[in-house]
């Protein structure tokens, strides 16, 4: 159920009601000091954020030196709350110049109180856009560049875009070139028995945009998920020629995104905010392409020495390349000397992580690298306790790539002036947390 907040306290750290807004009658105003007594005066405050004290739940969350304080009678839903809090702080600061502390507060006590009127109808939050706010509220609070600044928009204007779906957006955009450019951005996540047999595999993408375009554009954009493409076969009438299809798992979309049209056609509408955003966010658990193969030989041959061999296989295309891949092999302890012999990049032992740390600025394409190390201990009279073998760790960035196979078949701009655009996409693939047991 959405949050149905009875009242909203600001207090400072002595427990000063500095600021307050009471929206529904079922609760008294003799609350805070409720608050006061059961929870600032006891050292169970930094303990939980939620508090129940006889029929009314409290909320609250310390932003500097400032306690904001949500009163509930009965159940509401707690995410919302802090959801809405945090928003909130984000809007004032916007107004105040950056700054939200007692001393922001005292000196806009009239802004507050405007702004809470609009944030919140009878305890429901409403629209925390400053973009939107900023364009009817327009009294400046300290140090904001609006102060002196008259409204650039009317207020028909201002209504049109709150009410609207593009709040987002401001119209009147103007750029001499027009631009979007969108990266595919994927962390891997592995771990690998000692046997070469998957445990545990997954990829979590995002999708970046940033946007330079004029006027108020409708972008579609088309992927190869099977749903997607599952539908449009079935509008087209005949069967789809896309080649790979991928099963997207918790999507997450930018609130651009027009899901109605997404519900029903499966495909990614939206009016783009202006500059950077993240379009969304996904997941995927079925079909992942590893881009590396790690196969390690560790022998203990005896108590003061050790073998180590570690070999690296890149599966991806030959014509691609990785950047940056780093090899954390752990050793014991009790290591008292390494040598090594690398066939690319280079290796050294780190004693304040216990690993052999190997580098390789540059790794191609379907090639392997190997290195092989000897390890001496310092031995020891007292009992040895056996070595846990920790799993070896990989980072890597391989550009124009993806593990989850997901890939933009078009990117498509409407605008009513019907302007051409350049269309920019790249592939970025990362190491999330990626380990092998040795």
């Amino acid at each position: 159920m959405p949050l149905a907040a009875s009242a909203i306290y600001f207090l400072n750290l002595r427990g000063d009601v500095l600021i307050n807004r009471l929206y529904r009658d079922d609760v008294g105003g003799n609350m805070v000091d409720a608050f006061r007594l059961h929870i600032m005066q006891t050292k169970e405050l930094g303990t939980c954020p939620v508090r129940q004290i006889g029929d009314c739940s409290f909320f609250y969350m310390r932003i500097s030196n400032v306690y904001i304080v949500i009163v509930v009678s009965g159940n509401a839903n707690v995410a919302c709350a802090f959801k809405f809090v945090v928003e909130a702080v984000q809007l004032f600061k916007s107004y105040f110049g950056g700054a939200f502390d007692e001393d922001a507060i005292r000196n806009n006590f009239v802004l507050i109180y405007e702004l809470l009127d609009e944030i919140m109808d009878f305890g429901y939050p409403q629209n925390l856009s400053p973009e939107i706010l900023k364009l009817y509220i327009t009294q400046g609070g300290v140090r904001s560049p609006y102060s002196s600044k008259p409204s650039e928009k009317p207020v028909p204007n201002a209504t049109l875009q709150v009410t609207g779906a593009v709040g987002w957006r401001r119209e009147g955009l103007a750029y001499k070139k027009n631009e979007v450019f969108l990266d595919i951005v994927e962390s891997v996540n592995l771990l690998m028995s000692s046997q070469g047999s998957v445990l545990r595999c997954d990829v979590t993408g995002k999708i970046l945009m940033k946007c330079f375009l004029s006027g108020m554009p409708d972008l579609k954009l088309g992927l190869n998920d099977k749903i997607g493409l599952e539908k449009e076969s079935q509008v087209k009438s005949r069967p789809s020629k896309s080649g790979k299809t991928i099963e997207l798992d918790d999507v997450t979309f930018h609130q651009c995104v027009n899901l109605t049209r997404f519900n029903s056609e499966k495909t990614v509408s939206f009016v783009p905010p202006d500059g950077e955003f993240e379009l969304m966010k996904y997941r995927i658990t079925e079909g992942v392409n590893l881009p590396f193969r790690v196969l390690p030989t560790i022998k203990e041959l005896g108590r003061t020495r050790m073998e180590v061999n570690v070999k690296v296989k890149s599966v991806f295309g030959g014509k691609m390349f990785a950047l940056g891949v780093v090899v954390k092999v752990p050793v014991p302890k009790q290591t008292a000397k390494t040598s090594f012999q690398v066939t690319s990049g280079r290796a050294k032992y780190n004693a304040a992580t216990d690993c052999i740390i190997w580098k390789i600025r540059k790794f191609p394409g379907q090639t392997e690298a190997t290195m092989t190390a000897e390890v001496e201990l310092i031995s020891s009279m007292a009992e040895k306790k056996p070595w846990t073998r920790p799993p070896i760790q990989m980072e890597f960035q391989v550009p124009m790539f993806t593990a989850s196979g997901l890939r933009v078949r078009f990117l498509k701009v409407w605008e009513k002036s019907g302007y051409s655009t350049v269309e920019w996409v790249r592939y970025i693939t990362k190491a999330g947390s990626y380990e092998i047991r040795c």
